[in-house]
């Protein structure tokens, strides 16, 4: 049953609106949302958002959240702890985009108004993870936004950790990264509405945006170099500890800079094959806005992550980071 909720939102098609599964019990409180209750909750272990395709043309982490609702439905899994699975625009998925309208991953923020379908959708996905949240107040709060990146990266799987005024993730959880793949993160500075950065924000949670690879059509993701992620939310899921690894072993980046697309003709001044983590020495002039000019890189070098030169006007186009140590490690 449960195997058939990917397929039925896709299409869609009903569902139940509920059911059992083992060690618990399942309902859908939206389109695209599938909360997991155990039967019996215990307060130590996360209460877990997990959530794929904000972009719709990101299949892989579907496809790995479908081979653990496979295994939930083959009884292979026991349900052990409070778990929202969300499925972020279903209809991008089936048209084999990123977003219809405009890019729902920078519309998580209370009180932002418009109205395409994606601000709609921000405003259901929002409630859906206050609702679930505020019903486990005494466990603590994780936020798992899976991606694929548009282009190939120096460091395949990588996090980005949202900004938030607050303490960093401890070691232990840098640790559940490590073991799961994830080989560099970036150290966000300032407010960007992603998902994550919603549930870091509003709720406190320990939440990070985490990139699986490159963007490729379902059916054609190579998943085996995922597997240490899908045990890390088969952990989260059975509410069982999750393996650590050095937390160390992760190379660690913060955001210096955000380059942003002020103009109708914006381009780079680099090839769109450039690798994400790609550096650039100073005095390298990167882009060209027929508003903001061009950008020219200062005194350091920079590393250049998620360029994008099709972004709306007064959207990034890209970051630029510098190598940095542990965040909460001095």
């Amino acid at each position: 049953m449960l195997s058939d909720w990917i397929p039925a939102t896709l299409e869609p098609a009903p569902f139940p609106t509920e059911g059992r599964c083992r060690g618990g019990h399942w309902l859908t409180p939206c389109w695209g949302v599938l909360e997991l209750t155990p039967d019996h909750i215990n307060p130590q272990v996360p209460a877990s958002v997990i959530s794929v395709a904000v972009h719709g043309n990101e299949t892989a982490p579907v496809e790995l959240l479908g081979d653990l609702l496979c295994q939930l439905d083959a009884e292979k899994m026991t349900l052990g702890a409070p778990t929202l699975l969300i499925f972020g625009h279903p209809k991008a998925c089936v048209a084999q985009q990123r977003y219809i309208d405009t890019n729902l991953n920078r519309l998580f923020q209370r009180g932002l108004e418009g109205t395409t379908q994606e601000h709609h959708r921000a405003i259901e996905l929002m409630s859906a993870v206050d609702d679930f949240f505020e019903r486990y107040p005494s466990n603590p709060h994780l936020h798992l936004d899976l991606h694929t990146a548009i282009r190939r990266s120096e460091y395949p799987r990588f996090a980005v950790l949202p900004y938030a005024e607050r303490t960093s993730p401890t070691a232990t959880q840098w640790g559940w990264l490590s073991a799961a793949g994830i080989q560099a993160a970036l150290v966000q500075h300032q407010h960007s509405w992603t998902f994550s950065h919603y549930s870091r924000h509003y709720h406190q949670a320990t939440a990070w945006t985490l990139e699986l690879g490159q963007v490729a059509p379902m059916g054609q993701n190579d998943l085996e170099p995922l597997a240490p992620m899908g045990a890390l939310l088969s952990a989260l899921i059975q509410g069982s500890a999750p393996s650590t690894d050095n937390p160390d072993a992760i190379t660690y980046f913060v955001v210096r800079d955000e380059l942003m697309r002020q103009g109708d003709h914006f381009s780079f001044h680099f090839a769109d094959d450039t690798p994400n983590f790609t550096t650039f020495k100073p005095g390298t002039r990167l882009s060209e806005d027929d508003i903001a000019g061009p950008y020219i890189v200062g005194d350091d070098p920079v590393l250049v992550v998620f360029p994008n030169p099709q972004v709306e006007a007064g959207a990034r186009a890209a970051l630029l980071v510098t190598p940095t140590s542990r965040p909460g490690s001095a």
